[in-house]
């Protein structure tokens, strides 16, 4: 193959976006650095940023037995530590605690409403030692799954494209939270005060105030599908529309014929949102204890469907994941880029505000579907739980910190081979790449449509790519396995 001509983004003619369920960073990639072959190296202390074969990932040395020694820890409630350790299990049962409020105990256990100011990252392990894995009379030094993390052995596919391809080791997800408030970052840049995924969908969809990626790309005339397996994670803003009469949403098996240039297939948009399976038999998007194989087989044939297809050459593929899901990371999620602005739309923790029912519903805490959220965010700030519908307390956490570090990689002809971003980025990176390509016109000079201030100031992470190379183009991509033995309770 030859690259596109020309050194500008405008090579890219197709985005497409795969979203998994509830992994940190350090739980997948963490040991990326120690995988045998591997280009990269970590550091004692931190990575320079001009150093992207260097991974933050965590801290280990081989042991006598030719496996990983790890000083990464956390604290019991007894004052004993427990290190991070090769998890046995790809099926982690029970799932994690990941709320709001036990997201930010998880990064601050003694004081979760200074975690802007003070992210230790200390409480993981008592956390999910009170909700999800109480401790056993005699604990093992692998019980608490919290702190366990996976390999190459584990992962092979990932870990193959971790290394041929470009990865972000400052990625982080939007919200210091559970899935949906994340979800509704990626595609509107906000989450419009929710903050949990308790909170039901309104019969019509959600409507924040501000829009979402859908609308722009719309306006612009911008092409866009997204493909499910069960269920359209784009739906929750365009019901009743979001159904099988609307074009906008197609089965995965629509996006394998298109992206493969099948005959008779339709043509691959210029934005594609592909979404695994999250119910039932065959749910395959990671979510535990659903098995990790299964989601990693899943993402597989999405990537080699694009890889082998016609639209390779022009092709970005983002992956990544929506929360930390309750894993142990070790580096403290950063302010979030949106202007020094508490938060990105001026809608605060638990007081939702949405055009369900304007003007009223666009008043503080009178958005629809929010009663979780406003539960959430009370029991968290005890300010806010005086005044539910006043002004948000200065002292409780808000939308301006990011939330725990997640794994991102990007597949693509013009991803610089083997490399490291250290750029701090969160789900509105991909809408700024989206909004960057498609939305911004010649002449516009550093400007381009947005959603938020969220959107505004995330940083695009073009610096994961050669547009004018195009290093990766001929890349190979394998293939992963479904798992040998499926560990997915029945």
């Amino acid at each position: 193959m030859q690259p596109p001509s020309g050194s500008r983004l405008d090579n890219v003619n197709h985005i497409i976006v795969v979203m998994m369920e509830n992994h940190s960073f350090d739980n997948y990639f963490g040991a990326l650095a120690y995988a045998p072959g591997s280009p990269y190296h970590t550091d004692a202390i931190d990575c320079a940023m001009d150093d992207n074969s260097c991974v933050d990932g965590l801290r280990c040395d081989s042991d006598s037995n030719g496996g990983l020694g790890c000083s990464n820890s956390n604290p019991e409630d007894d004052a004993s530590t427990v290190s991070v350790f090769h998890s046995t299990s790809r099926c982690v049962l029970p799932d994690l605690a990941h709320s709001w409020s036990e997201s930010h105990l998880e990064v601050n256990f003694n004081d979760p409403n200074a975690t802007l100011l003070n992210a230790l990252n200390d409480g993981f392990v008592r956390v999910n030692d009170a909700s999800d894995q109480p401790d056993n009379a005699a604990e093992t030094p692998t019980e608490d799954s919290t702190m366990g993390y996976y390999t190459q052995e584990d992962l092979p596919f990932y870990y193959d494209l971790a290394q041929e391809f470009a990865i972000d080791d400052r990625y982080f997800s939007s919200v210091m939270g559970s899935t949906l408030p994340n979800r509704l970052y990626l595609m509107a840049a906000t989450s419009f005060g929710h903050v949990d995924t308790g909170d039901s969908v309104p019969p019509e969809g959600f409507r924040p105030i501000t829009g979402t990626i859908l609308d722009l790309l719309d306006s612009a005339g911008i092409s866009w599908t997204d493909y499910f397996q069960d269920a359209a994670r784009a739906a929750v803003f365009r019901q009743p529309s979001g159904s099988a009469t609307d074009a906008h949403f197609q089965p995965v098996q629509a996006f394998l014929s298109s992206a493969a240039g099948s005959m008779g297939a339709a043509r691959l948009p210029q934005v594609s949102f592909v979404d695994p399976g999250a119910f039932g038999p065959n749910e395959n998007d990671e979510h535990p204890p659903t098995d990790i194989q299964r989601g990693q087989l899943f993402v597989s044939q999405i990537v080699n469907a694009v890889r082998g297809g016609p639209y390779w050459q022009d092709s970005v593929v983002f992956i990544t994941y929506d929360e930390s899901g309750g894993f142990y990371d070790h580096v403290a999620p950063p302010l979030a880029p949106q202007g020094l602005a508490r938060t990105p739309d001026g809608i605060f923790p638990g007081q939702c505000a949405d055009l369900s029912n304007p003007p009223a519903s666009q008043q503080p805490g009178a958005g629809a579907g929010c009663a979780v959220s406003e539960s959430q965010a009370r029991s968290l700030c005890a300010g806010l739980a005086q005044n539910p519908n006043g002004p948000y307390p200065e002292n409780c956490a808000s939308f301006d910190q990011l939330g725990v570090r997640v794994p991102f990689l990007v597949v693509s002809p013009f991803a610089k081979h083997s490399y490291v971003s250290h750029t701090v980025g969160d789900h509105t990176s991909i809408l700024a790449f989206i909004e960057e390509r498609f939305l911004t016109s010649t002449g516009e000079a550093g400007t381009r449509p947005h959603l938020t201030q969220r959107d505004q100031n995330a940083n695009a992470l073009l610096d994961m790519f050669d547009f004018e190379t195009a290093p990766s183009l001929n890349t190979p991509v394998i293939q992963a396995q479904p798992p040998a033995t499926d560990c997915t309770p029945q």
